[in-house]
């Protein structure tokens, strides 16, 4: 059959429809999700909305670290119909020049300016045609030093960096939102009746165990220290020993590479304040007794052809003596009872060679090798608190155990987490790791301990009006690169446990390498300062119904002084190190007398009710002012605050009066100022 050309043509117009008809089925029906999708991303724009990160709170509530909205602006050139008044109020809220004359370039279809904003700063520029808000978070970052270290920051980009923030960031974090805009002309974009939404889910509040004035308190006292005592660092850790909860943990260091908490992550060889759990180990299995005596050889043994020298020369001294007067000579002699093996099960069941498991990164387990590889003279240094590495968290959990009875306690850092509404979704409690030693020997380890404050190495800390026990200890710092010993330098150290007979607080106090060495001379009297500085809070940092004077000290009759020691201002630690010393350190000091125990003075009972005023009754304080801090940084500021007699809490950030009440208000003493953290 011949076709004909208008037939042809006719043919060909109706393959080409049913090809367009096919195509188009085959797009509509096949390819209609991927068509759907281009078409969204080409009619609408999406956008992230930040979750509000959680806040960090000290166990009574007081904000440590919060996060507050912001915003970022940016402007369409082409939409402002005010050109001037848009320059002005960019320049008012401190935009640089060069940005407002591109925000005002008609040439531009969209400025990003740089910076962040309180809404309420920019309220007017807000309101402007062609201005678009973004909201931001930021995060406040801690008022201190020692708590940045402690809990770590947040960077630009919302990451957690370090420290309980790290640590806790799936829980701090939350979720962010979303929310999905059409687009308009000009890269803007307008909300509509079909807008869909995904609101951000905000993170979780985190309560720490943390006591903010008293982690003031060691901040300061430890700041205090470093610069009286020319010391390279130092740190403070304030542990409750009923539960093991962390009430304040202060680090510093002059190396300007240091950062965290050098508390948890920097081992060191504590010296003699590792002997009381030789001491205690020795009591619990039934190898000594408190009042057995053990020659001492008038300050110089030689064990393995080593020379072990003591500081306080005596023919003799009892058990309890080796511990008031940190007799290194004792302590090995005694030591030598115990077999490596129970030697080294002691140490480690204090906790030490391991991790401790609080909530921080980078946490070091310090340092405990195992028998094999020991020495000859490795149980006589480990005796003496040598050849073993130890956090100072690791060190007060471990005295945490003599002063509760005998329970090695896991440490709590983190109280409760809460979520958005406020409920508690974890809530810390007491966990016992292991008993260290029975509640006899602890009883009779805390008596002992006050020993050694009340007439032994650590006078420095008495208290006088309370009772407080606590050991000093004072070792040989390592080179930096670990080959032996620094010559001239100290590591200096007390460990504290108050009040002595029921301890609410065990205070541990180092410093690195201190002018005058000796723990007993220069750590002790920082956990001295601490105290009295809690005591006068009067703010939750002690329980004040359990603080009772000391009882009086009963003295034989006709017990005859046998002699003091000679040395300056008080007995101090001796000092060898593990590879053996020719001498104690301070070999200056001129022998003394055989010691003996010459009893504290007899003083009265003293009780003090720290949950009453302390002034009497009908007596009302006079009223002062409330100083002018403004424009001094956040730390300043609660010192100046503190010395007007006035009792200080952070708040969060705020662009009102820099104290509440204001300057100048007339309020009694030990009154509450509230202070803004930033300003």
């Amino acid at each position: 059959m011949r076709v004909s050309r208008t037939q042809g043509v006719h043919l060909v117009l109706v393959g080409f429809a049913l090809a367009l008809i096919a195509r188009s089925g085959w797009v509509q029906l096949r390819q209609r999700a991927r068509w759907q999708a281009e078409a969204r991303d080409q009619q609408t724009v999406e956008r992230a909305m930040p979750a509000v990160r959680g806040r960090i709170l000290d166990a009574s509530g007081v904000v440590l670290v919060d996060s507050r909205e912001l915003v970022r602006i940016d402007v369409a050139p082409t939409e402002i119909r005010d050109r001037a008044a848009l320059a002005a109020a960019l320049r008012r809220v401190g935009v640089l020049d060069a940005f407002v004359q591109r925000a005002t370039d008609l040439g531009r279809k969209w400025v990003e300016l740089p910076g962040q904003h309180l809404a309420t700063d920019v309220a007017d520029l807000l309101a402007m045609r062609g201005v678009h808000p973004r909201r931001v978070i930021e995060r406040v970052p801690p008022a201190t030093a020692g708590l940045r270290n402690l809990l770590g920051v947040v960077d630009r980009e919302g990451r957690a960096v370090g420290g309980v923030e790290a640590a806790l960031d799936g829980a701090l974090r939350g979720r962010d939102g979303r929310t999905v805009l059409v687009r308009a002309g000009r890269n803007g974009a307008l909300t509509s009746p079909e807008e869909r939404v995904e609101p951000p889910v905000p993170g979780r509040t985190v309560v720490l165990t943390l006591h903010q004035g008293l982690q003031d308190i060691a901040e300061r006292a430890l700041a205090d220290a470093i610069a009286a005592l020319g010391a390279r660092g130092g740190d403070v850790v304030v542990l409750d020993p009923r539960d093991g909860a962390i009430r304040a943990l202060a680090s510093r260091r002059a190396r300007p590479d240091a950062t965290g908490a050098t508390a948890l992550t920097e081992p060191y060889e504590p010296g003699s304040t590792l002997k009381p759990f030789v001491a205690a180990a020795l009591l619990d299995r039934g190898l000594a007794r408190v009042e057995e005596s053990i020659p001492t050889y008038n300050g110089r043994f030689t064990l393995n052809g080593r020379t072990i020298a003591d500081v306080h020369e005596a023919p003799s001294l009892t058990f309890a003596e080796v511990m008031q007067y940190s007799s290194n000579i004792g302590i090995v002699q005694f030591a030598q009872r115990l077999s490596p093996r129970d030697q080294y099960g002691v140490l480690r069941d204090a906790g030490f060679g391991m991790v401790t498991g609080v909530p921080y990164p980078s946490e070091s387990p310090g340092r405990l090798r195992p028998v094999p590889e020991w020495s000859l003279q490795s149980p006589a240094s480990l005796a003496m608190g040598y050849e073993i590495a130890v956090t100072p968290l690791q060190l007060a959990l471990a005295y945490g155990a003599i002063a509760n009875g005998g329970e090695l306690l896991e440490p709590q850092l983190v109280r409760e987490i809460r979520d958005a509404e406020d409920r508690v979704t974890f809530r810390a409690s007491r966990r016992v790791v292991r008993r260290l030693m029975s509640e006899a020997t602890a009883r009779t380890m805390r008596g002992l301990l006050r020993d050694v404050v009340e007439g032994g190495t650590a006078t420095a800390a008495d208290l006088a009006v309370y009772s407080l026990g606590g050991k000093s200890g004072t070792a040989r710092r390592t080179r930096d690169d670990g080959r032996g010993y620094e010559a001239g330098a100290y590591t200096a150290s007390f460990v504290g446990l108050f009040p002595a007979e029921e301890p609410q607080l065990v205070i541990l106090v180092k410093l690195d390498d201190p002018k005058g060495a000796y723990g007993g001379v220069t750590a002790a009297p920082v956990t001295k300062a601490v105290l009295a500085a809690a005591i006068a809070a009067r703010d939750g940092a002690l329980d004040p119904s359990g603080l009772r004077g000391p009882p009086p000290t009963p003295r034989p009759a006709g017990e005859a002084e046998a002699g003091k020691v000679a040395a300056s201002p008080g007995p101090v630690d001796g000092v060898v190190a593990p590879s053996g010393a020719t001498g104690p350190v301070g070999a200056g000091v001129p022998p003394a007398a055989p010691v003996r125990r010459s009893e504290p003075p007899e003083r009265p009972p003293v009780t003090f009710d720290l949950a009453r005023p302390s002034r009497p009754e009908g007596v009302v304080d006079s009223l002062r002012a409330v100083p002018d801090v403004t424009g001094l940084p956040t730390r300043a500021a609660v010192r100046v605050l503190h010395a007007a007699g006035f009792r200080v809490v952070l708040v969060g950030v705020g662009a009102g009066p820099s104290t509440s009440p204001a300057a100048g208000t007339l309020l009694p003493g030990g009154a509450l100022v509230r202070l803004p953290s930033a300003r």
